[in-house]
């Protein structure tokens, strides 16, 4: 089992940037895909972006394709997510998490505690 903990939330006008990061403890980090995913209230839990555990490929939702960017560093155990050009309807708390793939969906498998996400207008 691997544990997750995310940094780096906050609040950010339109337009601007924020740089999420999440620490992983446990078992051999780079043995893992991982990926981002994030949810707003009464709104299920949605896919943002994944890597493999080589780092070689990356994967995004249509909604951040272009304005994100996932990337990891095995010699630190952390994966980060670059977003820019945030909007409002980026608002939303982000969670990290180990993933695998189930034919075209990524499913997480194990979670951090998720970081606030908050673009105002």
């Amino acid at each position: 089992q691997v544990q997750l903990t995310e940094s780096g939330g906050g609040l950010v006008q339109a337009g601007g940037s924020l740089r999420l990061s999440c620490a992983a403890s446990g078992r051999t980090f780079g043995s893992y895909h991982m990926g981002w995913f994030r949810q707003v209230p009464g709104k299920e839990r949605e896919f943002v972006a994944a890597i493999t555990w080589s780092g070689g490929t990356t994967y995004y939702s249509d909604s951040v394709k272009g304005r994100y960017t996932i990337s990891e560093d095995n010699a630190k155990n952390t994966v980060s997510l670059q977003m820019n050009s945030l909007n409002p309807e980026d608002t939303a708390v982000y969670y990290c998490a180990a993933v695998i793939r189930r034919g075209t969906r990524w499913v997480g498998t194990s979670w951090g505690q998720g970081t606030q996400v908050t673009v105002s207008s």
